[in-house]
């Protein structure tokens, strides 16, 4: 028979050791690969818990943010609003509360606002992810947005204040509020004679709560440009008063220059005569007044940090405080400040036990700064600062007057 039609013969032993040679590479191949794919899921989740840069680096604002900048703010506001379910949770897995990290800047401040938010970034934010909020009275530049949202880890958004919360409203008499400015330079008020310090004074005790970027949040950190964060915050501040029933919390506290709020109490008092439905039982009266109401001690927490809650600020109590306040002018006419309008808010339509000392989170603005009193809490927080430089029981510090409230 011709060699070209003898076929091949198939030894059953031969082929089903074949078989199963193959299926055993098959299968090492298989192994090995689900191995290797384990050790780098290990060691990115690993990098991205231990090491913050790399949190930072890999996260997918970050990414994202060198493909496309956002052009403005209702793109960069409708870009988180649709953004919603891939920010219920931090960066690191965890329940995230509806809050926002908020800036009142310039043009002009970058630089310093660059400072404090890399800071508060790899002290906090980039294990959370929270999203960010810029405000100012003018447009953003192109160069502030596009440097900005290159060092955050969470959606950014850039927006602009109404005309009519910022500027000073055409009702104020300009003569006299002139006058009083004159009369503040004469006397060395620091920004007593400044039109643009009230208008920022103002917005912050009655508007930035209202703002359409804003609006949608329930919690806010503020953050100021060149300020700083001397120790990791590892736990979610919002989360901590969310769930322990408070509603605003400091870090430093102080008395206010009496020449600036000379009548600031009369318009409390005012107040509180006309509405006592809405002072909270239990409130902070004996923080603010060595006399049971009679007179104002000058006593506030300074306002420059804030975690706090903004329904405590748009609630009924709070509204007709502020419109109160408004009526008189005293932003204008003198120099209100909305470190003692917020405290006097706080302190009267919340408990006591609802405001929070955050003794944890080392905190400076020039020339003050707070240091984590505990020395476990400085050493395992990996805290930068002095606790001897701490102005918590410096002779123009209110924090003992809290702390004897606290206890009262």
């Amino acid at each position: 028979m011709s060699s070209w039609l003898k076929l091949p013969i198939h030894h059953p032993e031969r082929f089903s050791r074949s078989w199963r040679h193959r299926a055993c590479k098959v299968n090492r191949t298989a192994f090995w690969a689900v191995i290797a794919f384990t050790v780098v899921i290990i060691l990115h989740s690993l990098l991205r818990h231990t090491r913050k840069d790399y949190a930072h680096l890999t996260s997918i604002s970050n990414i994202t943010a060198h493909f496309q900048w956002a052009s403005d703010a209702s793109h960069n506001a409708s870009a988180a609003l649709d953004a919603d379910s891939e920010y219920e949770l931090g960066t690191n897995g965890t329940r995230r509360a509806n809050a926002v990290l908020l800036m009142l800047v310039r043009n002009s401040e970058l630089e310093s606002a660059l400072t404090s938010v890399k800071e508060l970034e790899e002290r906090f934010n980039t294990r959370f992810g929270y999203p960010w909020v810029f405000l100012n009275e003018v447009p953003f530049t192109q160069e502030f947005k596009e440097q900005m949202s290159s060092v955050i880890s969470g959606p950014v958004s850039f927006g602009l204040i109404p005309a009519e919360h910022w500027y000073q409203p055409d009702w104020i008499d300009e003569e006299k509020a002139a006058a009083s400015r004159a009369q503040m330079v004469a006397e060395n008020v620091v920004y007593g004679g400044s039109v643009s310090y009230r208008n920022m004074c103002r917005f912050n005790s009655g508007f930035f709560y209202r703002h359409p970027l804003v609006l949608r949040y329930k919690w806010y950190w503020r953050v100021e440009p060149n300020v700083h964060f001397h120790c990791d915050t590892d736990y979610d501040p919002f989360l901590f008063m969310e769930e322990n029933d408070k509603v605003y919390g400091f870090t430093i506290s102080l008395y206010e220059w009496p020449k600036t709020v000379a009548t600031l109490w009369d318009a409390v008092k005012e107040f509180i005569i006309a509405n006592p439905q809405y002072l909270a039982p239990n409130n902070s009266m004996n923080y603010l007044s060595h006399n049971g109401g009679a007179d104002y001690n000058m006593c506030h927490f300074w306002s420059n940090f804030e975690i706090a809650n903004m329904e405590l600020w748009r609630g009924e109590a709070y509204s007709s405080f502020f419109e109160h306040l408004e009526s008189k002018g005293g932003f204008y006419y003198e120099r209100w400040g909305d470190a003692p309008v917020h405290s006097i808010g706080a302190g009267l339509f919340a408990r006591k036990d609802q405001i929070h000392f955050f003794d944890d989170i080392g905190y400076q603005h020039d020339p003050f700064q707070h240091c984590p009193r505990d020395a476990n809490v400085r050493r395992e927080r990996n805290c930068t600062c002095n606790p001897f430089a701490s102005f918590d029981y410096n002779a123009y510090s209110c924090l003992r007057k809290w702390e004897e409230v606290l206890r009262s």
